[in-house]
């Protein structure tokens, strides 16, 4: 294995690349583009997302201490991208990219009609790490599109959803099923 030196491109690798929303009214209301966000507790549920304090989402976050999480698809690539790359103190993203705000069911903030899963989330602790703050959240609700959804199980099938992942500077489409947990010490029958 080659050894390299560690620069920003390194990190860990690939990510969701998600569009978070905030905001208390639809004239407040705003996207940003997020890949450092993940699951960090799961009873109670929580999550997290890191944002850069000179974001324009940022104040927005942190006075109303609420974001939803909207995980994205190959279909929202474009619309995702330029939402991480334009601000919202300069361009109405809702506009531009041609997403749906629907009303957050237990916050203000919206979430993404296009989005397969939107996670609601109350921030409960900012933490100040260098060049992003970490927002620690208590997932409040979880609002998924019907059409993911297994009638037989009630599980969402996130491998159907066309989910789109974040790596090294690029998006992917996620790819084909290769397995379940604890398939590597399943009895055969």
């Amino acid at each position: 294995m080659a050894k390299i030196s560690w620069r920003p491109g390194t990190m860990i690798y690939p990510l969701p690349a998600a569009l978070v929303t905030c905001g208390s009214n639809p004239d407040e209301w705003n996207m940003l583009t997020v890949a450092w966000t993940g699951t960090i507790c799961s009873d109670p549920a929580m999550c997290y997302i890191s944002v850069r304090p000179e974001r324009h989402s940022y104040p927005i976050i942190r006075e109303r201490m609420e974001f939803t999480i909207n995980l994205t698809t190959a279909a929202m690539a474009k619309a995702t991208d330029w939402a991480g790359v334009r601000s919202g103190k300069d361009y109405d993203k809702w506009q531009e990219t041609g997403l749906t705000p629907l009303p957050g069911e237990k916050v203000s903030s919206p979430t993404i009609g296009e989005s397969p899963l939107s996670i609601e989330c109350r921030v409960k602790t900012i933490m100040s790490l260098g060049s992003h703050d970490m927002f620690i959240a208590e997932v409040l609700n979880v609002r998924a599109d019907d059409r993911f959804i297994d009638p037989e199980t009630g599980r969402f099938s996130l491998e159907k959803s066309g989910i789109m992942a974040y790596s090294h500077g690029q998006y992917f489409e996620l790819g084909d099923l290769i397995g379940k947990f604890g398939f590597s010490v399943q009895k055969r029958k």
